[in-house]
């Protein structure tokens, strides 16, 4: 349907909670560093609610296309978009495109996405948002590092990688 390469990258603890009041729930040096060395130098597209919670707008070296359905909002160094399709017609057609959040973009998304870099927290955290469900049987982990008991946070995660299955 769409010929973009499109991906997405999310934390998101064991019970799927991934953000509570527009906040992130954690803080993993490592998987920050790990989204900036995966998404650098590529368009990133989020939810407004998700651009407004970046502790800097717009983040460096990124294209970034942010979708609303407020046709009068735009942010300054963004694209805007007011539909999933808009946004993927906005996207780069010759390298990968990063979804970044929140909960309903994902959502959206997930269909038309051709990988996932999930950093999986391996303990529970409450929240107010979620990640939508992975059918595990449509994809294929093509990567995974274990950390255990990281002491920058104290507790354990994995960073996965998955490819869609081709149909």
């Amino acid at each position: 349907m769409f010929n973009k390469k499109i991906s997405i990258i999310v934390a998101m603890a064991q019970n799927g909670v991934i953000g509570d009041n527009n906040k992130l729930i954690w803080h993993i040096p490592d998987d920050l560093k790990r989204f900036k060395r995966i998404t650098s130098y590529h368009t990133i597209v989020m939810g407004s609610k998700t651009y407004q919670s970046l502790p800097v707008k717009p983040l460096p070296n990124r294209r970034h296309i942010v979708i609303t359905r407020d046709y009068s909002k735009a942010f300054d160094g963004c694209i805007m978009a007011h539909s999933i399709e808009e946004a993927i017609e906005k996207m780069d057609a010759d390298n990968e495109n990063f979804v970044i959040g929140g909960g309903e973009i994902y959502r959206q998304f997930l269909p038309f996405s051709n990988r996932i870099y999930l950093t999986r927290v391996l303990k529970d955290f409450e929240g107010d948002t979620f990640f939508p469900e992975i059918i595990l049987s449509e994809w294929i982990k093509v990567e995974e590092t274990k950390v255990s008991n990281d002491p920058k946070c104290n507790f354990s995660y994995v960073f996965e990688t998955y490819k869609r299955k081709d149909l």
